[in-house]
């Protein structure tokens, strides 16, 4: 890890002291994130209501600039390049990507299958349309019980992705189910989430170091 990225590390703590109580446990949520990365892997982010919400926020850090500048790739700007002045002007325009999903905003699946199966198994069904060993499935819940992220994180497992929760004190049945359970110190709900953006947007702004 970087020195700028230990600083961002350790900056969520100075900012958020209650947080301490997770740090092993977000170093590790890190670590996991920054492998998968490295190694050409994709998120996928789920969970509902505000954890939803939560889900888009954090594709949208990821698939463009956090806080600072990234490159596009070499090649992508060389073959944009060779377009002529268009091609050029719109290379200059985009910025680096981290690639990430949000299973909560794929409203015309989510419809479809939960109309037809069921709500539970609808985040599970695009895991494994979507999921490839060594991604990473993000699953938010504040109780860690909700029933469509567990039927997620069951077949991420099974499918060879790696599962990071994102949850309340108990943890719930996301907890078992994790390579990196990270649960908050809160057990209200508007508490839990609180305490999750920080979390998140510190994971996001040290992939975005560390990567770019």
């Amino acid at each position: 890890m970087k020195e700028t990225t230990k600083s961002i590390f350790e900056g969520l703590f100075a900012r958020y002291p209650a947080l301490e109580a997770c740090r092993t446990d977000i170093a590790s949520a890190y670590d996991i994130l920054c492998a998968s990365y490295r190694a050409g892997g994709k998120l996928l982010v789920c969970g509902n209501g505000g954890s939803a919400s939560d889900a888009d926020h954090i594709v949208g850090e990821l698939l463009k600039k956090f806080k600072r500048h990234r490159d596009i790739p070499s090649a992508v700007r060389t073959a944009l390049a060779a377009q002529g002045e268009e091609g050029a002007a719109l290379a200059a325009q985009l910025e680096g990507s981290l690639p990430a999903v949000s299973l909560s905003a794929q409203g015309a699946i989510l419809t479809a299958f939960a109309n037809d199966v069921g709500w539970e198994p609808a985040f599970a069904q695009q895991v494994l349309g979507l999921g490839r060993p060594g991604d990473v499935l993000l699953a938010i819940s504040t109780s860690g019980n909700s029933r469509n992220c567990v039927a997620a994180a069951r077949v991420a497992r099974a499918c060879g992705l790696k599962v990071v929760s994102l949850t309340g004190e108990g943890g719930g049945c996301l907890a078992s189910l994790a390579d990196a359970a990270v649960r908050v110190p809160a057990r209200e709900t508007y508490q839990v989430q609180e305490s999750h953006l920080p979390i998140y947007h510190a994971l996001c702004a040290m992939l975005e170091e560390e990567l770019f």
